[in-house]
C-alpha cells in the first residue's frame, strides 16, 4: 500500500478531503520519523514499537566478484508488532494456509 492509498482510504472512511488527510498522514510520518532520529522509542499501543538500534560492523561478500568486504556499522530502525495486530497476522497466515492445503484422501 502506498501512501497515495493511505491517504484516499482514511479520507473515504472520515469524509474528508483527501488535501487535508494527506497533510495529517504527513505530519503523522514526519513526527515519526523526527523522534527515530532523536533515537527515541515509539511505542503504539496494540499496533507495535518502532526503535533505533546500533548494527555492528560486519564482514560480507560481494555477490558479483565474492570479495570480501567490511561493512561499517550502522543505525537501523526496527519494527516489533504487538499483540493484537500479531495475533491478527497469525489468524489470517492460518486461514490462509488452510484453504492452499488440499485435502488429504484416506
Amino acid at each position: 500500500m502506498t501512501k497515495k492509498e493511505i491517504v484516499r482510504s482514511i479520507s473515504e472512511k472520515l469524509n474528508l478531503t483527501q488535501l487535508k488527510t494527506k497533510d495529517v498522514v504527513q505530519n503523522v510520518f514526519d513526527c515519526i520519523a523526527e523522534t527515530l532520529v532523536a533515537e527515541e522509542r515509539i511505542e503504539l499501543r496494540n499496533f507495535g514499537v518502532f526503535e533505533v538500534r546500533k548494527r555492528a560492523a560486519r564482514k560480507a561478500r560481494n555477490p558479483q566478484t565474492g570479495d570480501e568486504v567490511l561493512v561499517k556499522e550502522k543505525y537501523v530502525v526496527v519494527f516489533k508488532a504487538g499483540k493484537a495486530m500479531e495475533d491478527a497476522l497469525q489468524k489470517k497466515r492460518r486461514k490462509q494456509r488452510q484453504k492452499k492445503e488440499p485435502e488429504v484422501k484416506r
